[in-house]
């Protein structure tokens, strides 16, 4: 699964990129924006079927390896993480993107559904960081810099309803993000959230199928319905988000800590 890279003008190149959540969506089109931008690829995911599918796509392009593990899994999380420096090296870049959001009414959000969001969306980020950072404190330390990206939500901004849990979660991710960002500071590892609107995804596809069944608007309309809270009127592009990614991993950078980025066609600016 490897080809030999020669181009001079990839800004990755020789740097080893973690991706969660890699397999469809965001994550996919970050990996994408990595390899293009020369990184070496761990991709991770739930399904080792997709997984291999977009390792197929991208291994002309880069070294991919891949693992089938489960975010909220903190003993295979550390096994995974151990397993892809052996396979590629050091980590410099790790990009926490997986997670879910499951709409219900706060009344109606069960300890269940609770323990599931913040499970998946900040436990996840947790886990994964927990396990790449010692990784990344030896690459820092011998002179290559590390990339630490939440891929939050601007439900991590601002409150959405019926969405409460999915909310807090995110909220969290952006505290995680502050944190850490000061604790790594002098470590050469700086740390930073993308905070992306109503972006085109399947947890988008299970919104606007849950405003369908619940009030009987077309597909179309409720797609216009999520796409109206953009100023812009549309949704945002998964390939903006796994652009903003290259730009922060890039050498440019390096002042850039500690943020939490919107991504929303100024959805927040009003």
């Amino acid at each position: 699964m490897t080809m030999t890279i020669t181009s001079s003008n990839l800004p990755l190149q020789q740097r080893h990129a973690v991706v969660t959540g890699a397999s469809r969506g965001i994550g996919a089109a970050i990996a994408r924006q990595l390899a293009h931008a020369g990184a070496q690829l761990t991709l991770i995911g739930r399904s080792h079927e997709r997984l291999d599918t977009i390792a197929a796509e991208l291994q002309a392009l880069t070294q991919v390896h891949i693992a089938a593990v489960d975010v909220t899994d903190n003993a295979a999380v550390q096994a995974a993480m151990q397993a892809a420096e052996k396979a590629l090296g050091p980590i410099h870049i790790l990009v926490n993107n997986a997670g879910q959001a499951t709409s219900q009414p706060f009344e109606k959000t069960d300890f269940a559904l609770w323990q599931a969001m913040l499970n998946i969306n900040l436990t996840g980020t947790y886990t994964c960081t927990h396990a790449a950072l010692p990784s990344m404190l030896r690459a820092a330390a011998a002179g290559t810099p590390g990339r630490i990206i939440h891929i939050a939500s601007t439900a991590g901004l601002q409150g959405y309803a019926y969405v409460s849990a999915y909310t807090a979660a995110k909220h969290g991710v952006i505290g995680l993000t502050k944190a850490l960002a000061l604790e790594l500071a002098r470590k050469n590892i700086t740390v930073n959230a993308l905070c992306p609107g109503y972006t085109e995804t399947d947890i988008v596809q299970t919104a606007i199928d849950t405003i369908v069944a619940k009030t009987g608007k077309t597909a179309q309309q409720a797609h216009d319905t999520l796409a109206a809270s953009n100023p812009q009127q549309r949704l945002v592009q998964p390939e903006e988000i796994a652009q903003a990614v290259v730009w922060l991993c890039s050498a440019g950078s390096g002042s850039i800590n500690g943020q939490a980025i919107a991504i929303d066609g100024g959805e927040l600016a009003g």
